[in-house]
């Protein structure tokens, strides 16, 4: 049969659970879930997955909030990311309610598609990805083991196939500094304040941020400071993320941030400590072939891909992770109509919309396409399967 039968077989799969998938993202987006907390939110997609006739498996890798869901047999395995988390204060504000429908009607249609062509189809509900980078927890416990390729779909004001260097590697970490404390007015020459040394700290940040590449990112916020005015501060706490093109050149940014921190303890007297929040996000390596053949279906759902230059995107995810260890793509689909950027409470608003609910449905067929064109590319195939 034709790779046009097939491309029909599974968007049929798919329109038959339309309703299904767009109530899913919408029960996402109304009850929104933060890193690691997504229990209702994983429970609604392994619901869905086991109606669907898939085997469910919950709390893979040690993650209460993990799940995957398979279906099929064969040498090639297409695993499909589903990521739910939400944003603290902003809920769905970068549409992983979308992406979580998206990934769940994809592995719906392709089940349709999988028997033909011998391949299984693994769904991978990965939590976190706002901060903790699931993604690379399941990795390092061996959910990606039997997977070929990786995909995912991600929702946005513009379509586009991505670049190959399309988001940034991140690292997060913790900064305690702890100081002495001493009455403010009666003998503050008795105190260590370490407030202080979160200022020199960030000073030092700010003059450092003329002296790196324009692509490189450092943010963070003082979470904690001090208790009262007339008490020096004994404890300071910073919550900072480091971006840059690459793992290699986050390394040598990170260790330059890190130098900043350090000169405010020694300027001012305090102990420093470090803790990473999270593991390192990497750089995203979306494949060439898979991304080419996900841009060549858009056409038929009224899309065009925006071709954004090199570095343009400086956003992170721990998809990036996946990326190093198989072959993937994590495409943007347009909210067609949105203006907004993601991490804003406007995306919030327009990942629940009519354009949201499209955006499901051509998201779904877009990667199931895509992954029924490798199974029926038996050079393409083998190369792939060969790798891992």
């Amino acid at each position: 049969m034709s790779a046009g039968k097939w491309y029909g077989v599974a968007g049929t799969a798919v329109g038959e659970w339309r309703e299904r998938l767009v109530a899913l993202s919408h029960s996402l987006h109304d009850e929104p879930e933060v890193a690691f907390a997504e229990h209702a939110s994983a429970a609604k997609l392994a619901d869905l997955m086991r109606s669907a006739g898939f085997k469910v498996t919950e709390g893979v890798c040690d993650l209460p909030t993990a799940l995957t869901a398979e279906y099929g047999n064969g040498d090639l395995t297409i695993g499909l990311c589903a990521e739910y988390d939400a944003l603290p204060g902003i809920g769905h504000g970068c549409g992983h309610n979308v992406i979580c429908a998206i990934a769940a009607g994809a592995a719906i249609g392709l089940k349709a598609a999988a028997d033909r062509y011998g391949f299984r189809v693994k769904l991978l509900g990965t939590p976190a990805e706002e901060s903790g980078g699931g993604k690379q927890l399941m990795v390092e416990r061996g959910a990606f083991a039997d997977v070929t390729v990786a995909m995912m779909a991600h929702p946005g004001p513009i379509d586009t196939a991505g670049a190959r260097d399309s988001t940034q590697a991140c690292t997060r970490f913790e900064v305690t500094y702890r100081g002495r404390p001493a009455h403010a007015a009666g003998a503050p020459w008795d105190g260590v304040n370490a407030a202080d040394a979160a200022t020199v700290a960030q000073v030092a940040i700010g003059l450092l941020r003329q002296q790196v590449p324009p692509s490189n990112r450092i943010a963070g916020f003082v979470r904690s400071g001090g208790m009262v005015t007339n008490i020096i501060p004994e404890v300071s706490v910073l919550d900072y993320e480091v971006r840059a093109p690459d793992i290699d050149r986050l390394d040598a940014l990170r260790r330059r941030v890190r130098d900043c921190f350090t000169a405010g303890a020694m300027a001012t007297g305090a102990e420093v400590s470090f803790r990473q929040t999270g593991p390192d996000y990497a750089d995203l390596r979306n494949d060439p072939w898979l991304m080419e053949t996900y841009r060549s279906h858009l056409a038929d759902f009224g899309r065009t891909a925006v071709v954004l230059p090199p570095g343009a995107n400086s956003a992170s995810t721990d998809m990036g992770n996946v990326s190093h260890l198989v072959p993937s793509i994590h495409p943007m689909i347009a909210l067609r109509g949105a203006e907004a950027m993601p991490h804003t409470h406007e995306f919030a608003v327009a990942a629940r919309t009519t354009a949201a609910d499209e955006a499901v449905v051509d998201g779904a067929n877009l990667l199931a396409r895509t992954a029924i064109d490798l199974a029926r590319d038996t050079t393409r195939r083998a190369m792939y399967v060969a790798a891992r």
